[in-house]
């Protein structure tokens, strides 16, 4: 079993403590986002966890718990969230020197195979246009020359809820822009020549469009192919029938929980009230089972994937 933490919230930002304990006492309970009745009990051994992946867009505050998670054997990586986006759109995340200089330390401590960069989503819009995107994506890439080999990119997926929080952005001056293929194709082209420079693999995620022939090769966020290289083991885990049908992702488990991460990015689709993540937050155990107390549940034994 893979297990994701996860795309639900930024646990190794918010939550690193609990996830290290957690870790002491070999497992933890998440329930499922559409039954919250419904819990499983998901193992965090190394008889049963294949790889963990983190998803983060600031592992500094996790970084101490590294040792432990090493101790236990279980192979893992971090997919590190680093735009440069306007405060408009991230009003909470690290300024981008800061990311840079976690990015680096990071890699430098677990080493740059096991952090995958991810410039996402790509939204174009009055203040962030192809042009932005063009300068922001060559700024980091130089930065995190050696630092990484590969990235990850995808394009903005207007969901309702998203796209209504950001048409409540337009008293800001701020409005999206529809892509425009020829803007895209030079945009994505010059993604790939800065990823190819700096020697990183520029891969895309959940994209219909085939962008090989602009050097961008079809990606998965959770890739078999990936954790099997790092673990020293075959991963054979089959593509995550609960995604979406462009993703490639293998299956995994995640164990975060909707609407609970604090950064309060205007894209972000796993949170629909920042308020609500706010107040969850502060219900937060560290010493408990799950991310947040659970009323009423019934635990159900996770089957192993």
């Amino acid at each position: 079993m893979i297990v994701s933490a996860s795309r639900r919230t930024d646990i190794p930002a918010f939550y690193g403590e609990w996830f290290a304990r957690r870790l002491q006492a070999g497992f933890c309970l998440a329930p499922n986002p559409f039954n919250p009745r419904q819990v499983a009990r998901v193992g965090l051994s190394a008889s049963e966890v294949e790889a963990l992946v983190f998803w983060t867009r600031n592992p500094r505050p996790f970084m101490k718990h590294l040792p432990a998670l090493e101790e236990r054997g279980i192979p893992f990586l971090f997919l590190f969230t680093l735009l440069d986006a306007p405060r408009l759109f991230e009003p909470h995340a690290p300024q981008p020197a800061v990311s840079l200089r976690t990015f680096c330390d990071l890699a430098a401590r677990i080493g740059p195979e096991r952090v995958v960069w991810r410039y996402d989503p790509i939204v174009l819009s009055t203040a962030t246009d192809c042009d932005y995107h063009c300068r922001a994506f060559e700024r980091i890439a130089t930065r995190l020359q050696g630092a990484t080999r590969r990235c990850i990119v995808s394009l903005f997926e207007p969901y309702k809820k998203v796209r209504l929080r950001l048409a409540g952005l337009a008293r800001s001056g701020f409005e999206l822009l529809a892509p425009r293929d020829r803007d895209m194709e030079l945009l994505l082209r010059h993604m790939a020549a800065c990823s190819a420079s700096n020697h990183m693999v520029l891969q895309s995620c959940a994209q219909e469009m085939d962008l090989e022939a602009l050097g961008i090769v079809r990606g998965a966020c959770i890739d078999a192919e990936l954790l099997s290289k790092i673990s020293g083991r075959v991963i054979a885990t089959p593509k995550d029938p609960c995604q979406r049908t462009h993703c490639a992702c293998v299956a995994s488990k995640d164990i975060g929980m909707y609407d609970t991460c604090l950064f309060g990015c205007a894209y972000c689709y796993a949170t629909s009230s920042f308020a609500r993540a706010r107040e969850n937050f502060k219900r937060h155990d560290p010493n408990g089972p799950a991310l947040l107390p659970l009323l009423g549940a019934v635990e159900m034994q996770l089957p192993l994937l």
